[in-house]
């Protein structure tokens, strides 16, 4: 590798050129993996050069309006269909413009929140093992392990009978069900095998009827947070997706590969994985939303956007509970949106707008510090 990366600096010293370190380190590689020539390497650093020298931003260009037309304009593009069923036919899915709102607004409580859990080296093609810890993940209830269910208006009871074959299919314990009823109806159940009886608090018609639903809707097992569960095969391993995330227990159960199992909601990302994981999911998120509806976006654009959502190490929307709300110029606070309060505010606290953004000096009819307005020029002159 050391004799690839001087192979690499010797073409670039030779046509004068300097790239940064990882550049050169993907150049050695690529020169080893490909077994180039010195000649091809030549030309490679030549179209590098090209390629490079065209993404650089000028001094002084208005990166933030780009970017904000980059990924606005496709935005008006997207489809305002909401939902989809994602794989096969079972998941519920937010896409298009709902989505991209969602990122750019980094809302906490997101329409459907999914994971894709991925497993590790040993236990990806485990079968038998994805399918016992999907079960032990994903929303079971009493209602999914009965064989009958009656109301019995005579003697004001509701009666159950506990199926074997779907607790085994489940792979639960049948012990462990029976204590978590006892536990949840106290002295108002009585369990003989199979049969269970429960007793309302009240003889009533509608207190038996609380009572069936409670019974029927009684969580046995899952993970907080998490409802359905999926298991699909990809390419090579197994892959479990949920309706519903909790990414912190998740990570924390045996077999899990942690690196590549995640989530669609940001924030919890954010607080379990750190901002700077959370303003990647950002990016890949946004990516993602714009591909699926067969749109492509300059990666950069979108890293901007996730920067500055992310700067100040909390995930902020862009919106006037976010970043525009929390611009430094009161001018350009008031131009964005609820004008009235804004200028009130500042004319309470007296305020001083020291002019230093666009937004306010287009508003106030002066340059702006962008292009040509970014530089200044002062005049020398001899005095006589």
């Amino acid at each position: 590798m050391d004799q690839a990366i001087e192979k690499v600096n010797q073409s670039l010293k030779k046509a004068e050129i300097e790239f940064p370190i990882s550049y050169i380190e993907d150049l050695a590689k690529t020169y080893i993996r490909r077994d180039l020539s010195d000649d091809e390497l030549d030309e490679l650093v030549f179209k590098l050069k090209n390629a490079y020298d065209r993404a650089h931003v000028e001094a002084g260009e208005a990166v933030g309006t780009v970017a904000a037309q980059s990924v606005g304009e496709p935005g008006t593009q997207m489809t305002m269909r909401t939902f989809h069923y994602a794989g096969v036919t079972e998941l519920n899915v937010t896409l298009g413009l709902p989505r991209l709102i969602e990122i750019v607004d980094a809302r906490k409580d997101i329409a459907t929140p999914t994971m894709d859990i991925f497993f590790d080296e040993e236990r990806r093609n485990d079968e038998e093992f994805v399918k016992t810890l999907a079960n032990k993940i994903g929303k079971s209830t009493v209602n999914d392990i009965l064989s009958d269910f009656n109301l019995n208006y005579a003697d004001m009871q509701v009666e159950a009978v506990l199926d074997d074959k779907k607790i085994n299919e489940k792979r639960l314990n049948k012990e462990d069900i029976i204590q978590t009823i006892k536990e949840s109806f106290k002295n108002k159940v009585t369990i003989n095998d199979n049969d269970i009886i429960f007793e309302p608090a009240k003889p009533e018609i509608r207190e038996l009827r609380l009572l069936a639903d409670k019974v029927r809707d009684l969580q046995i097992s899952g993970i907080k947070h998490i409802g359905k569960v999926i298991i699909r095969r990809d390419e090579e391993e197994w892959i479990i997706q949920t309706e519903g995330s909790n990414l912190k227990q998740i990570l924390e159960m045996e077999g899990i590969d942690t690196y590549r199992t995640t989530t669609n909601n940001i924030h919890e990302i954010g607080e379990v994985l750190g901002i700077e994981a959370a303003r990647q999911s950002i990016i890949n998120e946004a990516q993602n939303t714009l591909s699926e509806q067969g749109l492509s976006v300059d990666v950069r654009h979108i890293m901007l956007v996730a920067d500055i959502m992310t700067s100040e190490g909390v995930v902020k929307s862009i919106g006037r509970h976010g970043i525009s709300g929390e611009k430094s110029s009161v001018l350009a606070r008031a131009a964005f949106e609820e004008t009235g309060k804004h200028l009130l505010q500042a004319s309470i606290h007296g305020e001083v707008d020291d002019l230093t953004g666009i937004i306010e000096n287009i508003i106030i009819g002066q340059p702006i510090p962008l292009g040509t307005g970014s530089v200044g020029v002062k005049m020398d002159y001899k005095k006589e």
